[in-house]
């Protein structure tokens, strides 16, 4: 086969291709330029095409700068990505590599019509695939045919400063006394507590927007790149691993970095990282609200496991932060949502076939019992049902789980709320409340407040806040716990097993054991202002010296230095 043609660059003569075969394999191609033959290897083609993949080295980019016959090509995809620069057609068009490859995973394709686009194209590339550097492998004869492309790619690849990417990026850390904190951010409701509080603690923050779907915008590894490389943070911080993909590419290019990484999960872990792979790296340190899931995680292979609880910000929940309307006023008030539309969603995407349909009887065990993982529950307790679970797709696993979460604690806090009853409530929460106490006398609802500007307004109007727990905590106190007295408000909450490492139940604070006991314990503390004030004072003195988002925040940057100074 005979093609003609060839590049239009000024200065550039065009040339013909023939490609050569023996036994129906390419072997060469012949080019006539200007009445001279040449070859683009001469002879035994794929065996040099094969040395020069060879040649590339271990942890690079290659980017071949010429397909030629496709043999190095095809044994580099073997080993990951390539990018390919090639702009003889008439090259292209004998051997037939750019048609064979052009569309396969894992190949950049550059046309050379810009050497600055093609440029800008291999840097995002290199972006995408965790910053390395490049390799650039080059067949003699290309650099011939068009210098001015070729050679000139070629030395910008050698000469580029992200070629030395590497010997910028892993730098010493923690040599300061307030070290470098890169936030991975999210629009969510702890992340301004820790701007706020690493603001006040002088610490230097730096963040880079994650998005808020499930992967991480588009843009956001160069960004992260660019901070690494412009701020030098002494370690990445996110919440609930926002920004981490499913994949642990991320988790492998802040290793690859030397950067190291902390999590703070406010939520339960199980359910989020079920969902990803290869996260159990030697940088990742993991930091949970909730004691209990500390053996999990380890079990999970995180070396590098901490409890760290909620707390609260006292420049925001403090008393006399404002007045409140006068329907805010109540004797009894709840602040939280009735659960049914997460149930609802959960119920959805899990679509459980006829063996799960019982779901609520579950939630009901579930609930009952100590075990704070749903698939231990179902493991230990329902083994066929669990059986049933897993031969689901993994979507509908993990959102059959958060079902059982979801529906316990609906029916969990419902008991706990109509217990309430007797004492003329006010709730602030969602609709779902209608669906569940009706819409009677007896009680009152307010839509959902918003956290930052009403809550710290809300809380002291109410001679008592009443507060019942998530059961994806079964052990862990939630964000009232501590917000409430720091506004100067009286809580009643119920007790959980971490709650008396954190307070001293009875002096700083009031609980109850079960909704059974939620009528009497209301009817005391309504009838005892002064116990009221002295626990709430007690309480809020003792957030105020432990339990603050700055102490949070300061611990999480000592346990950081700690592991990897």
């Amino acid at each position: 086969m005979t093609k003609t043609g060839g590049p239009k660059a000024i200065g550039r003569p065009a040339y013909r291709a023939e490609a050569l075969r023996e036994a129906g394999r390419l072997q060469d191609v012949r080019l006539t330029v200007g009445g001279k033959v040449r070859h683009l290897w001469g002879r035994n083609g794929p065996r040099q095409e094969l040395d020069l993949a060879s040649s590339a080295p271990l942890g690079a980019l290659p980017v071949l700068l010429g397909s030629g016959l496709g043999v190095c090509l095809e044994a580099l995809l073997a080993a990951g990505p390539v990018a390919v620069a090639d702009r003889e057609t008439a090259l292209l068009e004998a051997t037939g590599v750019r048609q064979k490859y052009a569309s396969r995973p894992g190949v950049l394709w550059l046309d050379g019509i810009s050497l600055d686009e093609d440029l800008k194209k291999l840097t995002a590339w290199q972006r995408e695939n965790r910053g390395l550097p490049f390799a650039a492998l080059a067949p003699a004869l290309y650099q011939r045919l068009d210098p001015d492309y070729y050679q000139a790619l070629k030395a910008s690849l050698e000469s580029s400063s992200r070629a030395d990417f590497w010997s910028k990026a892993r730098y010493p850390k923690f040599r300061s006394e307030r070290p470098r904190v890169l936030l991975l951010d999210r629009p969510y409701f702890l992340n301004r507590e820790i701007r706020d509080a690493l603001a006040r603690l002088e610490v230097p923050l730096a963040a880079v927007a994650v998005g808020q779907k499930d992967s991480a915008r588009p843009g956001f590894i160069e960004d992260l790149l660019s901070a690494v490389l412009g701020f030098r943070p002494d370690f990445a911080l996110t919440v609930n691993h926002f920004g981490l993909d499913r994949e642990g590419r991320l988790a492998g290019l802040l290793d690859d970095l030397g950067l190291p990484l902390a999590s703070w999960f406010v939520d339960n872990p199980e359910l989020i990282l079920h969902r990803y792979e290869d996260l159990n790296r030697p940088l990742t340190a993991i930091f949970s609200w909730d004691a209990d899931n500390l053996p999990a995680l380890r079990q999970r292979g995180f070396s590098k496991v901490f409890h760290l609880p909620l707390a609260t910000d006292p420049a925001r929940f403090r008393p006399g932060a404002g007045a409140g309307p006068g329907s805010w006023r109540a004797r009894v008030s709840f602040v939280g949502d009735s659960m049914t539309g997460p149930v609802a969603r959960a119920l959805a995407t899990a679509d459980p076939p006829a063996g799960l349909a019982r779901y609520p009887d579950l939630a009901r065990e579930f609930g009952a019992g100590g075990e704070a993982s749903v698939a231990r529950f179902l493991a230990a307790s329902r083994p066929k049902v669990w059986s049933a679970v897993q031969a689901l797709p993994v979507e509908r696993q993990l959102a059959f789980e958060s079902l059982i979460t979801w529906e316990s604690t609906r029916q969990y806090r419902l008991r706990c709320v109509r217990a309430t009853l007797g004492s003329a409530p006010l709730i602030v929460g969602d609709e779902g409340w209608f669906e569940l106490l009706g819409r009677g006398p007896g009680w009152r609802r307010l839509p959902p407040l918003d956290y930052y500007q009403d809550l710290p307004r809300f809380y002291p109007l109410s001679e008592v806040n009443f507060n019942c727990t998530s059961l994806q905590m079964k052990g862990a106190v939630n964000q009232r716990v501590f917000d409430v007295p720091a506004a100067g408000g009286f809580l009643l909450t119920d007790r959980r097993a971490q709650l008396d490492g954190l307070f001293e139940p009875g002096r700083e604070a009031a609980c109850f054991a079960s909704p059974e006991e939620v009528p009497a314990e209301l009817e005391r503390w309504l009838s005892d202002p002064a116990g009221r004030r002295a626990v709430a004072s007690a309480a809020r003195k003792r957030i105020l010296a432990e339990h603050t988002y700055e102490l949070r925040l300061g611990s999480l940057i000592e346990a950081m230095r700690a592991s990897f100074a």
